[in-house]
């Protein structure tokens, strides 16, 4: 059974694709209108990270550092101390990829109000290749204390963690997609900053069930393995984790009780995301067989979005592949 707030065109040939970044740019506007606190900063990259809606707009809130990430985060650092909520985008690659060290120590460790947005995020980023496609960024995130970390499914939920960000005191960090991918919520579906939601149920009587788990925009691919895996006898749910850190423990556990396995899914390393913080979590709580879909210690390469989806194991069929396994 799937869950009602899911996108009424899901299931349709009229399924609508569009960046989760957009999702950022309108939320990032619309906090501006809200709260006048609210300022962003760029490192050059201001209409690919979609800021450019907010610094037109307002352009005396707006700060362009330039190509100077670590100067990005410290520069937001020191606003913050002085009350602003500074919102600074970048590739995710680059942000918190290259300035991580000022991240954790002038964001993080002060508990500064500064909230950091990663665009470009996955393999999905397509023909940029390995440099550009930020496949290990949860991880370093989701270890340095303070730090929360959200993953959006689509446009809508961008939007909604970027407003519930400006209203939350301390860092976050939103990792968003460049590519379109299928949107799978709508404008009143459910968001709150750490918590998970069921975007599927699985049958309570059937004997062979398996729990997926997904983060980010991987939702699409984990609800269409839900169709397929019917059609072997196998009943799954969709557990929706848009808030990797902190961890929403009590639906996770819930999950893992009232089903046999359960897959992770999610656009990332395995080592060090999603998966790795289900497995860290359940292992002390309730061992379970969860087997990992994403990326498996390798770079990422050129090619296009879907392409690379598939390549690299993380599509519809892979997902369904991995729950049959998880069974076994």
């Amino acid at each position: 059974m799937f869950a009602s707030h899911l996108s009424p065109k899901l299931f349709t040939d009229e399924v609508e694709s569009s960046p989760s970044r957009n999702g950022y740019g309108t939320g990032l506007l619309e906090a501006g209108k809200r709260n006048p606190q609210v300022v962003a900063l760029a490192a050059d990259l201001t209409e690919s990270t979609r800021t450019h809606l907010f610094a037109e707009e307002f352009p005396e809130r707006f700060v362009q550092v330039g190509i100077a990430e670590q100067n990005l985060a410290s520069v937001a650092s020191g606003m913050a101390a002085m009350g602003k909520i500074p919102f600074i985008a970048s590739y995710a690659m680059f942000s918190p990829g290259r300035s991580w060290e000022q991240v954790r120590t002038t964001i993080a460790y002060n508990e500064s109000n500064v909230k950091i947005i990663g665009a470009h995020a996955g393999v999905s980023v397509g023909p940029d290749g390995a440099t550009h496609q930020a496949v290990e960024d949860m991880a370093i995130m989701r270890v340095i204390p303070n730090m929360v970390v959200i993953a959006p499914a689509d446009e809508h939920e961008a939007r909604k963690a970027t407003l519930a960000a400006a209203k939350y005191e301390g860092p976050v960090y939103i990792r968003l997609g460049r590519s379109a991918t299928p949107v799978v919520t709508t404008e009143d579906s459910p968001f709150v900053i750490g918590k998970a939601e069921l975007f599927a149920t699985a049958d309570s009587e059937s004997d062979k069930k398996v729990g997926i788990i997904t983060t980010g925009t991987l939702a699409y691919n984990s609800l269409m393995a839900v169709k397929d895996l019917e059609e072997s006898g196998i009943s799954a749910s969709v557990l929706h984790v848009p808030t990797v850190k902190p961890l929403d423990k009590e639906a996770i556990l819930q999950l893992a009780k009232d089903h046999h396995a359960l897959v992770t899914v999610e656009e990332h390393q395995v080592a060090g995301g999603l998966g790795s913080a289900v497995s860290e979590y359940l292992s002390e709580e309730h061992p379970i067989k969860i087997i990992k879909v994403g990326v498996h210690d390798v770079f990422g390469e050129s090619g296009e979005p879907e392409e690379l989806i598939k390549h690299f194991g993380m599509d519809t069929p892979a997902i369904v592949d991995a729950a049959r396994r998880s069974l076994m």
